[in-house]
């Protein structure tokens, strides 16, 4: 698929995400979103919208870093499995094997041993969190090492281990101080050395960087409350919850992790882990028993059409992200946002929807186009709703309105049908709709397009 990204079918699809990301992140008044789009090797396209810093108006980048929260969970899983390829422990190990002081309080009923298998599977029967509020304001304070191993002692299984997926941030937790026991060293230190240095993730760091806060890190906000405010995130250090939840990173190091992944699977060779390995992580592992929920190994694995789709997402106070992978076909999307409030993974399935669909149809050679530059930009829609985006389309010219969920629902064609005239194409190719006439004023540049016998004034070029 890589040599089909210069198609210009494949190049309009990029040109409507990147219209309609920056829509997005206008009407849901976001601070700043960044994007990016893999394909085998390459990031083929990335975007920055809005500010990672709104007070001093630092735009963001495909090298803005966001907090990615859960996405870290991908990293601690990606140790463990070097340790079982190395023979220094298997997923059928109970985790107490490792961390003798893990003790926790079960029924007769929830004796069976906790896996080190089910802590990346998110089927271990563990409590979602570590006993302590971190995810509430204003502190977001996290426990420490000694903190959550001494609070252990008063909580609680909620199920039998194996018996049913709950997602848990304090089996990741436990994951990673299996992974310091083993290896001796402190979780950050082997994972920097052993994954983040070898695959040249300069920019990915297990912890959050004060320093960079407001400059290279983007500032965190809450959701919108009733007046459509947000509030500033202040800094948070998640201490002993970094395995589960305390990476930092960008699009671009997000997307040579992607790319990393397809070339592992490509090739069959071995960099970081084995090929086979990173096929057995892919796959799903564990499957609830309403048949709704699967997970790999510390991967989410989900059906989409005729592909499986593997990542993660990550929710931290100020920052929600996604990563989602489509291996068979070599194509990723990366989705990051400096507010809550609104789910990127809307957006990153949609893009990368759009993007395989245009390159499957990427295939026949296409004449020159003409000159529709006159056309292209906004036109107002108010008061019904935001505005008509007007784009070329190969030898045509398309449209879609904004804000949207969906932009290629909204989306239809536009024929020449004249001097400044085109015609709707209908649905299914159907024949030809009502015209769409372009207006020029009094110096020849179009101000507006009159469809239905109304008008829609140029609100700005693209």
């Amino acid at each position: 698929m890589k040599n089909k990204v210069g198609h210009p079918r494949v190049q309009a699809t990029l040109r409507l995400i990147d219209a309609w990301l920056e829509s997005e992140q206008s009407y849901a008044q976001l601070p700043g979103i960044s994007a990016g789009l893999v394909v085998d090797q390459e990031l083929i396209w990335s975007g920055g919208y809005g500010h990672a810093n709104p007070a001093q108006e630092i735009p963001t980048t495909e090298d803005t870093l966001y907090s990615i929260c859960s996405i870290s969970k991908l990293f601690t899983s990606i140790a463990i499995m070097q340790m079982r390829d190395g023979g220094l422990l298997q997923l059928a190990d109970p985790v107490q094997k490792f961390l003798p002081w893990f003790e926790i309080a079960h029924t007769k009923e929830q004796n069976t041993p906790i896996s080190i298998q089910s802590l990346l599977t998110h089927s271990s029967g563990l409590p979602r969190e570590s006993d302590f509020p971190y995810w509430s304001p204003p502190d977001y304070r996290f426990p420490d090492h000694d903190e959550v191993k001494e609070r252990l002692n008063s909580q609680s299984m909620l199920y039998p281990a194996d018996t049913y997926w709950q997602y848990s941030n304090l089996g990741l937790t436990l994951a990673g101080e299996i992974v310091a026991a083993v290896s001796g060293r402190t979780y950050a230190d082997y994972v920097t050395e052993k994954i983040l240095e070898p695959l040249g993730l300069d920019n990915t760091r297990p912890y959050f960087p004060n320093d960079l806060h407001g400059t290279q890190l983007a500032i965190g906000h809450s959701a919108r409350d009733r007046n459509g405010d947000r509030e500033v995130i202040p800094c948070f250090d998640t201490k002993a919850i970094a395995s589960a939840a305390g990476f930092t990173s960008n699009v671009r190091d997000l997307a040579s992790f992607a790319a990393w992944q397809f070339r592992l699977l490509g090739g069959g060779c071995s960099e970081v882990l084995s090929a086979s390995t990173l096929r057995e992580m892919h796959r799903v592992h564990w499957i609830d028993p309403d048949w709704r929920t699967s997970w790999g190994l510390g991967f989410t694995a989900e059906r989409s059409g005729n592909s499986t789709l593997v990542g993660h997402g990550g929710a931290c106070p100020g920052y929600l992200t996604d990563l989602v992978l489509d291996p068979k076909n070599k194509l990723a999307a990366i989705v990051m946002i400096n507010a809550c409030g609104r789910s990127p993974d809307a957006y990153s399935r949609r893009v990368l929807t759009m993007l395989k669909d245009a390159l499957d149809q990427a295939k026949d050679p296409v004449k020159d186009a003409p000159d529709f530059s006159d056309y292209v930009g906004y036109y107002d829609m108010k008061p019904w709703s935001g505005e008509l985006f007007i784009f070329p389309w190969l030898d045509q010219l398309a449209a879609t309105g904004f804000p949207t969920a969906n932009p290629m629902q909204e989306f239809f064609k536009l024929s020449p049908d004249g001097a400044d005239s085109f015609r709707r194409i209908r649905k299914n190719e159907e024949g030809l709709g009502e015209t769409y006439h372009f207006n020029r004023n009094a110096d020849g540049q179009v101000e507006s397009l009159t469809r239905h016998s109304s008008v829609l004034r140029k609100i700005t070029s693209d």
